[in-house]
């Protein structure tokens, strides 16, 4: 008998030693999980906002999420959920062998597995670094696990990191995603009522989802209410006000995207940010959401009109628009709109688009010669000319057919006279008029002239940054569309607009003047707005393919382009006058509504004197040149 209690005992001491090798070497494996639930950091949607704070779009990958912090989650939530799911939370260590042993005995009596009672520590571990698996290895694991992590958190630490990682349906994880997303509110607005529906999705999130069957989610609830009223966590009044209340719940889409080719714009400058759409950031943009609206309702007003006098069918058309409206002083872009119909295409006609940019690109060439000597007075013939031979012959008119004999530039230029914009090149020098195009960022593929007549192409984006030499005074800006990202750490990364000084402001108004009268007599009349000032300059490219108008107030610069996906003609009626112009009559009427205090006047830059003859207005910058000069020294004009 005492061999026998020997070799009992030998082989017990055996089993045991055996046991704690075993669970020391389910501890060592299960290092990476405590350190993953210790350190955690789960992934986090990025949030998208305009310039005042308003939301373009939230972005994420797998799991969209918003962090709160514990300080953040209203005590009644704590409560609710205690209430429910593991009630002597604050008094176990992770295992609650009571609620073990009941479930226990209640799935012998059903037969089946029907009850769990893994505390709130459990759950957590299931959720984060666990499957749900129900066997005797996983449990185990589990509550090694749940043991430790209750040595290394404070359960307040344990309930915030439950509360955040916890799926409650609709796509939304933790308990401030799915406030926003149900309720539009944040967590310290929630009702009782509303707080019970959240704590009460996680038993089973797709069933009990409010978008989905909103009866089973408030009889879910109510059977929570009322067991914090048994346990006497609520009283009697506030009790019978949750049971009546019905919230209005909203089913909304996660991304909540406002300006979707303005987002993509983002992302894709960012996209060297390797968590992008998972890193919890805020990122501020300089878009203006109430700008953005009223440019997409004025392009969509616009293109509905080039559909109906062109008669074309909606369905069937390829013709497709972009507008880009940038800050004049900053660079900053307050609206985009890539096209008319993102849900159609997501192709970024603002950014991606290479289109011939017709007549928009005189004004530099204007410039180029200005800032040569030459002054809007200059004159200039407008007569026939003919290059080349039989085999490559080009004979160049004037969009009206006519000629206009000996004019000024300034009158070249608010006509758009192609001949004498040509022979303006040919006294100036052709290699000096194509360097001044590159300094102006443009990027002409032939050396020819017909790029001074507009074959060159270029992207709506490519010339809102040209166009700030005019409407910047001289200073060239490149559009940006971020300002700010604010790390889920608080760090924050600043965006600066870049900048290359061109010319001075008072050569850039020469062409700024000559520009306004475009708007007031010349091809841009119909981009007039009452009471403000504008310049611009239209475009219309060969077989009306593309329609442009470029043009700026004060205070904002548009680029609006409107032509076929498949480069074809957009119809025998439209172009820059008729179709594209009025869109940004229309948008800054629009603006003008929400932004009534915006500067309306342009302001002539000190050094530049006005001379009139023949009753036409004309500005200069050397008074020297000027014959019958006389300065009235208080106001730096010329007087004649």
């Amino acid at each position: 008998m005492r061999l026998f209690y020997k070799k009992f005992i030998r082989i017990f001491l055996i089993l045991c030693a055996i046991g704690i090798f075993s669970l020391f070497v389910i501890w060592l494996s299960l290092q990476d999980d405590i350190a993953k639930i210790k350190n955690y950091r789960p992934e986090l949607a990025t949030q998208i906002l305009d310039r005042k704070g308003a939301l373009l779009a939230n972005v994420y990958e797998n799991e969209f999420r918003f962090y709160a912090k514990f300080d953040e989650i209203p005590p009644r939530m704590i409560e609710a959920l205690l209430a429910v799911e593991d009630t002597l939370f604050f008094e176990h260590h992770g295992i609650n062998y009571d609620a073990i042993f009941r479930a226990i005995l209640k799935n012998l009596r059903h037969g089946k597995y029907s009850e769990g009672g893994s505390t709130l520590t459990q759950q957590l571990i299931k959720n984060t670094v666990l499957t749900r698996d129900k066997t005797l290895y996983r449990k185990l694991k589990e509550a090694i696990l749940a043991t430790q992590i209750e040595i290394m958190l404070t359960k307040e630490e344990i309930l915030e990191r439950y509360l955040n990682q916890t799926f409650l349906g609709h796509g939304y994880y933790g308990v401030k995603t799915a406030a926003q997303g149900y309720f539009k509110k944040s967590l310290d607005q929630l009702t009782l009522k509303e707080i019970a529906m959240i704590v009460g999705l996680p038993r089973a999130p797709s069933f009990y989802d409010p978008t989905k069957n909103i009866n089973f989610s408030l009889s879910r609830a109510n059977n929570i209410l009322e067991r914090m009223f048994t346990l006497g966590w609520i009283g009697e009044s506030e009790y019978r006000v949750a049971l009546n209340e019905v919230p209005t719940v909203y089913n909304q889409s996660l991304a909540q995207n406002q300006a979707p080719y303005a987002v993509d714009m983002v992302l894709k400058k960012l996209s060297y940010i390797q968590d992008l759409k998972t890193g919890g950031y805020v990122i501020k943009t300089t878009i203006d959401l109430d700008y953005q609206n009223i440019a997409q309702q004025s392009m969509q007003n616009g293109y509905d009109y080039a559909i109906k006098i062109n008669k074309l069918e909606h369905t069937d058309s390829t013709l497709n628009g972009a507008m880009i409206v940038t800050q004049t002083k900053t660079g900053e872009i307050l609206a985009l709109i890539g096209g008319i119909d993102y849900s159609k295409s997501a192709f970024n006609r603002v950014t991606q688009a290479k289109r011939q940019i017709g007549s928009t690109i005189k004004p530099f060439i204007y410039q180029n010669a200005f800032d040569l000597g030459y002054s809007p007075a200059t004159m200039i013939p407008d007569v026939a000319r003919s290059f080349g031979n039989n085999e490559e012959y080009w004979r160049p008119k004037n969009a009206s057919n006519a000629f206009n004999g000996i004019v000024s530039l300034r009158y070249a230029l608010i006509h758009s006279l192609n001949l004498a914009t040509i022979n303006l090149v040919d006294m100036v020098g052709f290699d000096k008029t194509y360097h001044a195009l590159e300094s102006y960022g443009f990027k002409p593929t032939a050396k020819n002239l017909t790029i001074v007549l507009g074959s060159l192409i270029a992207s709506p984006i490519d010339l809102a940054k040209a166009y700030s030499l005019f409407s910047n005074g001289g200073t060239i800006l490149e559009p940006e569309i971020v300002k700010e990202i604010i790390s889920r750490d608080g760090k924050v990364q600043y965006f600066y607009v870049k900048q290359e000084e061109i010319t001075s402001p008072q050569q850039a108004f020469l062409v700024t003047s000559i520009l306004e009268e475009v708007v007031r007599s010349g091809t841009g009349r119909r981009s007039r707005v009452r009471g403000v000032d504008v310049a611009g300059k239209t475009g219309t490219t060969n077989n009306n393919n593309d329609a442009w108008f470029c043009g700026f107030t004060p205070d904002i610069q548009a680029i609006i382009w409107f032509g076929n996906d498949n480069n074809g003609s957009i119809g025998t009626v439209g172009g820059g006058t008729s179709i594209v112009a009025p869109i940004f009559s229309s948008f800054i009427n629009g603006v003008l509504k929400i932004d009534p205090g915006m500067q309306k006047r342009f302001k002539i830059p000190e050094g530049v004197y006005q001379r009139s003859i023949d009753g036409v207005k004309y500005f200069y910058t050397d008074i020297s040149k000027l014959p019958d000069k006389k300065i009235n020294e208080e106001e730096n004009k010329l007087i004649f």
